[in-house]
């Protein structure tokens, strides 16, 4: 579970009181994520999701995070809003670390994707990239092609070879390869970063909620995409490619923004970015979560597969 600190019933009930959302009436941790403490917060007027920062993320930056959530609420996307306290504040502080209130959104995150939730998806975030337009607020890329090669670095080769023999190998290969083939100048803004399936509530073929901002910052449109084609395009594991979801995820987006001929010729290279990305960050998760962390681990192998799979054939997906 990811609970990595645990906050007691009087706490919680204390910190709920300083909301106008009723009283608490229960706290459940959340499972999912690795970076965050999470619960399920229900009072007696509504259910709310209470989220405690742990790591990665700086409290400098929360009012961008919270912030984004807001506007892309505001502009009518799938988004749950940020529940202020009674002083108007968007986050709290408990001893050293912020804690925030957010609207729950029904939905559930799906393991199988459907073609048809794929395409839902896809014209979903198209729909973000638009909605971020006029969003007054810049966010830092604190998970780019530096922070990928200082956590393989940091897992060192011994390390990443004992989660699977070569994995050093393939590793310090491709960040030499995307250090020279990485892209400029394409399109940008305020992008999700990590839509994976778990941050998309779907209610049938409808999204009712994208979710998990908080690797959100200024990057490629097509990344974005680059990312979310890699979440969803799998099976389990990374094991097999799916063509149908890559077909209605890609067709869902095009209904919405169409891809330039630059972003196109880029997506084999922005493809294996986005494996690199969730390679490094799960090794390094893999390595270093402590062992008394409520956490399951999150096999960095998953992405290894994925990318081998785009350096075969990334170039055919646009052609």
């Amino acid at each position: 579970m990811a609970v990595y600190t645990h906050l007691g019933a009087e706490d919680l009930a204390e910190l709920i009181a300083a909301y106008d959302v009723g009283e608490l009436v229960s706290a459940k941790g959340i499972a999912e994520g690795v970076s965050n403490s999470n619960w399920l917060i229900e009072t007696t007027r509504a259910r709310y999701i209470l989220t405690m920062y742990e790591l990665r993320i700086d409290t400098a930056h929360l009012p961008f995070f919270l912030g984004l959530l807001d506007h892309l609420s505001a502009k009518g996307c799938p988004v749950p809003r940020t529940i202020h306290d009674c002083d108007g504040a968007a986050f709290r502080m408990i001893e050293d670390k912020a804690v925030a209130l957010i609207e729950f959104l029904p939905g559930v995150s799906v393991d199988h994707p459907t073609p048809g939730q794929a395409k839902a998806v896809g014209s979903a975030l198209a729909q973000l990239h638009h909605a971020v337009a006029d969003f007054p607020m810049q966010g830092i890329q604190t998970m780019g092609l530096a922070e990928w090669d200082r956590l393989i670095h940091q897992c060192g080769s011994e390390r990443l070879d004992t989660i699977s023999p070569g994995l050093s190998d393939l590793a310090y290969e491709e960040l030499s390869y995307l250090a020279m083939h990485w892209p400029g100048g394409l399109p940008h803004g305020v992008v999700h970063c990590d839509l994976f399936p778990d941050n998309v509530l779907m209610l049938g073929d409808r999204v009712s909620g994208l979710i998990d901002f908080y690797f959100s910052a200024d990057d490629f449109f097509a990344y974005d995409l680059a990312v979310t084609h890699a979440a969803w395009c799998f099976s389990p594991g990374g094991h097999q490619f799916r063509p149908e979801i890559s077909s209605a995820l890609l067709a869902g987006y095009a209904s919405g923004r169409a891809l330039s001929d630059e972003e196109r010729d880029q997506m084999p290279v922005l493809l294996r970015g986005a494996c690199m990305r969730f390679l490094s960050s799960r090794a390094y998760d893999w390595v270093f979560t402590p062992t008394d962390a409520l956490v399951v681990r999150k096999d960095p192998m998953d992405f290894a597969r994925r990318l081998d799979f785009y350096r075969a054939n990334g170039k055919e997906l646009f052609a």
